[in-house]
């Protein structure tokens, strides 16, 4: 009896190692072939500014589209992600330095790269947020990349990106970190409009916010690291949003990360530097956020 039970049991534990096996191998022929999936996107020709006044504007726009936060204090790249679960990934050296992409990309790749989450090889960046960068204007879009291109370059190349198990099931399952794969790359853009202290700029502006708060503002599964909190919901609802936040409040989140009404604000899902804008800017965004739809809930899960 003993010998048949024995017998069994090791036919049921082969079965599930074969099993997971098999999954093993299902996930990684899945993850490799989103991760080398090519795309083919019309790629719009804007006007690269050269003037100084251009290049401070997308020294302001790296600092508060949190550029530096990914690709480092010098913009030369450094460690995205390193953790034996998910692999180890490095944000892009984006100056002209040896291992930097400034002084490979043309114009049309820049634009490829920012507004659309794909490289010069035509594959889909590991996160990349083009979802934030997708509304920036042509101007906004040029002034940003006329800033990239007069970076000090910085020698400093890095390997081969190593994708873990659970990254690679995250990419198979869902399309996990290649925002290529999700956004609309022919969606309509918002008309540029006067950079100023009103809800219009807000709303321009806030597409920023958007990109992980959702697009109802109403928050939910954030897309960074499985440690880090969803996002909030922003919208006025008084019970799970910021309705009875007032001005002041959600300046002092922004710049301090400090909320009224509970914990810290989480400094790498929320990076600091996105408080670096300006009053106005600042002001308008809260004025837009005042006038879109309360969301009684906690966000999307």
């Amino acid at each position: 009896m003993l010998k048949k039970v024995l017998k069994w049991l090791g036919i049921v534990v082969a079965g599930i190692i074969g099993l997971l096996v098999l999954a093993a191998l299902g996930i990684y022929m899945v993850s490799n072939s989103k991760i080398n999936t090519t795309y083919d996107i019309t790629v719009e020709a804007i006007a690269i500014p050269t003037d100084s006044a251009a290049v401070a504007r997308g020294a302001h726009i790296a600092e508060t589209r949190v550029c530096y936060d990914c690709h480092g204090p010098d913009l030369a790249g450094q460690v995205f992600m390193d953790a034996p679960p998910m692999g180890t990934i490095y944000a892009s050296n984006l100056t002209s330095g040896n291992g930097g992409i400034g002084g490979q990309y043309s114009d049309t790749d820049w634009v490829r790269a920012i507004r659309h989450g794909v490289g010069a090889d035509h594959k889909a960046l590991f996160n990349m947020p083009s979802e934030a960068f997708w509304s920036l204007s042509d101007a906004d879009l040029g002034a940003l990349i006329a800033f990239l291109k007069q970076l000090p370059p910085v020698d400093n190349p890095h390997p081969a990106p190593e994708y873990g198990p659970v990254s690679r099931g995250l990419i198979a399952l869902t399309g996990a970190f290649f925002s290529a794969a999700h956004i609309d790359h022919d969606a309509p853009r918002m008309q540029e409009v006067e950079a100023a202290a009103t809800p219009e700029f807000g709303a321009y502006l806030a597409q920023l916010c958007a990109a992980c708060h959702q697009a109802d503002f109403s928050g939910g599964t954030h897309h960074g690291p499985p440690d880090w909190p969803n996002t909030a919901n922003i919208t006025p609802d008084p019970e799970y949003g910021i309705g009875k936040w007032s001005e002041a409040d959600f300046f002092r989140a922004m710049r301090e990360g400090k909320r009224p009404d509970g914990p810290d604000i989480h400094p790498e899902a929320m990076p600091r530097t996105i408080g670096n804008m300006t009053d106005d800017e600042l002001k308008a965004i809260w004025l837009y956020l005042q006038t879109v739809p309360p969301v009684a809930s906690k966000g999307k899960e």
